[in-house]
């Protein structure tokens, strides 16, 4: 079964692909890059000749200006680059200039692109179990950077307290009036912004605030900020930059002290010494200092697409590229950590392509654009990310068929996959394990379809698998959402549709293992059809100050008590559902704004019922209808073999009483 739904969505990618397709250039100009290349050569073979002139280059600018130098009336410029490693001191610029330019790997083996350097001269701390070595430029941040690679991974920084976080004692009492609302009730000042007061016992004298970096926790982003003052009598941190939130706003007192001497508690931690101008290290077991490799960022991006307004670069191509390694700055990300670039970073381009790439141990986003038209990213991974995953922004865009995985490992605000604009596609995405949101969408008339979602939400709240806002005409359909728990705070979600979402379609989908499937706020005139949602346990439908929600043929079964809480507006209609629970209760919490006025059993109407679906195999993944189900008569169809194998198979076993 998994081999149909690889070749049925092997299908789609060549489908819709073809839409984004850009036509064939009629002659090709071709340079070679290698690692043992040379810039004095010619580039005009893969290896040099007997003249020791004509051989590859060594590096991709080098590639590049050639390339411009030397494109007369060639339409495409095509630079195979060779596999090993390439060390990049900046970015590779691309401009409007290079139009039509495709970077490839040069064979099956993935050529590395490398935004750091080696970290050499390592000696132990006399006799003790930490190794320092030499990083100048670091006391007057000239270098600076909060990612460490050791041996091909990513290693934690120095974080107190060990584990979890310490709880602050500031407070920020203003209310959050929404964002449409236009956020606090009273604009936060500069000094609140940046300024916290901790406990006692938690920090004191000996915190080193040229070393020391703090991560306040806010609900649904943070904030990563340098320390410029502290007062130790008052126990007061001041903030080099501000907050994005006040400390203590939302009620959430939590944040974490890094980059401290103290905060080196176990074995494969580091810190950054800056006033000795020294990277400190506790090796792992096993690994020896005087072979291991450390490399540290120095760029925040390693390919950088760039075009103007009105002048954008065009048809640029990378494929079967892996990018490694980056750096960010020391301020406060925003929401979805959207501050930062990408190790590929685009703007203002059209038709490009990003195919086969892989971005890895990166601090930044992996993949970042900006006003971009017709952009396919396909086939690509992203995996041990400090901020998003994949991120794009334009028009016309499509995102099809990537592996994005285990971002956020920096900025528990991140996004694996987030898109904004319109008419973009975000299709056949296998997403995992992100602190918050899988997939996002803002803008109008996007189609979100046939993507994976599972692990996310594991840290901030208020978020969800898929979640949509100030959109409309949203599309979101076939897509699996699975194993999210409920974080608590503004809780976390399968299928939301927040602020000023209108008209946005929800269809056939599946969600497992997630106790609120369905959470819509601020939104309007929505549908959510044909959909399956299978909670273990007490499961939740909100419409906090929604109206017009239809819910028509959908099936909910729980474990628990089916709870649909909402103003009494918030459903315009409900035909034909099937709401079961075999031990909990079906029950209706009437909203005003957001404040309970109390639950009473749930009136069906329209032809709902609370009925066994009854499934055929609900263990074995098998979601088919059996004989005598009431969905049959109530015309809901079942959801696709493929799709539901493949996500309850993997998932979870069957609920008791299903």
């Amino acid at each position: 079964m998994k081999r149909v739904l690889i070749c049925v969505r092997a299908l789609a990618l060549g489908a819709l692909v073809s839409r984004f397709s850009c036509p064939g250039a009629a002659e090709v100009l071709e340079f070679h890059v290698a690692p043992d290349g040379s810039d004095a050569w010619s580039g005009a073979r893969p290896r040099p000749d007997a003249s020791g002139e004509n051989g590859p280059f060594a590096t991709l600018a080098r590639a590049r200006d050639v390339a411009r130098e030397r494109r007369g009336v060639a339409t495409s410029v095509r630079i195979l680059v060779h596999a090993g490693r390439y060390f990049l001191a900046a970015p590779l610029e691309l401009t409007a200039a290079d139009s039509g330019l495709v970077i490839a790997a040069a064979g099956e083996r993935r050529p590395v692109l490398v935004g750091g350097r080696l970290v050499t001269g390592w000696t132990r701390e006399g006799d003790g179990k930490l190794w320092w070595a030499p990083a100048p430029g670091t006391r007057d941040r000239e270098w600076d950077f909060r990612l460490l690679v050791v041996n091909g991974e990513v290693r934690p920084r120095a974080r107190l307290p060990k584990e979890s976080a310490f709880e602050h004692a500031s407070k920020w009492d203003v209310p959050w009036m929404s964002t449409s609302g236009g956020g606090w009730k009273r604009k936060p000042t500069a000094e609140e912004l940046s300024a916290m007061k901790y406990r006692a016992g938690d920090l004191g004298p000996w915190l080193d605030i040229t070393n020391a970096e703090i991560t306040v926790y806010h609900m649904w982003d943070e904030s990563c900020v340098g320390i410029r003052s502290h007062d130790p009598a008052a126990q007061t941190l001041t903030f080099a930059t501000p907050c994005g939130h006040p400390p203590g706003a939302f009620g959430v007192k939590k944040f974490v002290l890094w980059n401290t001497r103290e905060g080196m508690h176990s074995p494969g931690r580091w810190y950054l010494d800056r006033s000795r101008e020294r990277l400190v290290y506790w090796p792992r077991p096993g690994e020896d200092m005087a072979r291991a490799e450390v490399i540290a960022p120095t760029v925040e991006s390693l390919i950088r697409v760039s075009g103007k307004e009105g002048a954008p670069a065009r048809a640029i191509a990378l494929r079967g590229l892996s990018l490694t390694v980056t750096t960010t700055p020391l301020v406060a990300g925003g929401f979805g950590a959207g501050r930062f670039l990408g190790a590929i970073a685009l703007s203002h381009a059209e038709g490009c392509r990003i195919e086969g790439v892989e971005v890895y141990n990166v601090a930044g986003q992996g993949i970042a654009g900006w006003n971009m038209e017709h952009l396919t990213i396909a086939g690509c991974e992203t995996r041990d990310v400090g901020a998003c995953g994949v991120r794009i922004g334009g028009a016309e865009n499509l995102v099809l068929s990537n592996r994005v995985h285990r971002s956020g490992i920096l900025y528990p605000s991140a996004i694996a996959l987030s898109t904004s604009g319109a008419r973009n596609t975000i299709a056949a995405n296998d997403v995992d394990h992100a602190p918050y949101s899988g997939i996002t969408a803002s803008g109008n008339d996007h189609l979100i379809e046939d993507n994976r979602i599972s692990r996310v939400m594991r840290e901030l709240h208020d978020g969800a698998g898929i979640y949509i806002t100030f959109c409309s005409n949203i599309t979101v359909r076939g897509n699996v959402v699975r194993d999210i728990a409920d974080t608590g705070g503004y809780g976390a979600s399968a299928y939301y549709l927040d602020e000023q979402a209108r008209n946005c379609l929800v269809e056939r989908n599946l969600s497992l293992g997630v106790n609120w499937p369905v959470h819509m706020h601020m939104a309007t005139n929505n549908m959510a059809r044909g959909n399956v949602f299978l909670v273990d346990g007490d499961a939740k439908i909100s419409l906090a100050r929604t109206a017009g929600a239809i819910f028509e043929r959908n099936i909910l079964c729980a474990t628990g008590d089916v709870i649909i809480r909402g103003p009494a507006n918030g459903i315009a209609a409900m035909p034909s559902n099937i709401f079961y629970t075999a031990k909990g209760k079906l029950l209706w919490e009437r909203l005003d704004q957001y404040a309970s006025k109390g639950r009473q059993p749930l009136e069906l109407r329209d032809g709902s019922v609370n009925a066994d679906p009854k499934f055929r195999d609900i263990a074995r993944g098998d979601l088919d209808l059996g004989l005598g189900s009431p969905a049959r008569r109530l015309g809901i169809e079942p959801l696709p073999a493929a799709l539901a194998h493949e996500a309850v198979a993997r998932a979870m076993a069957a609920p008791a009483g299903h």
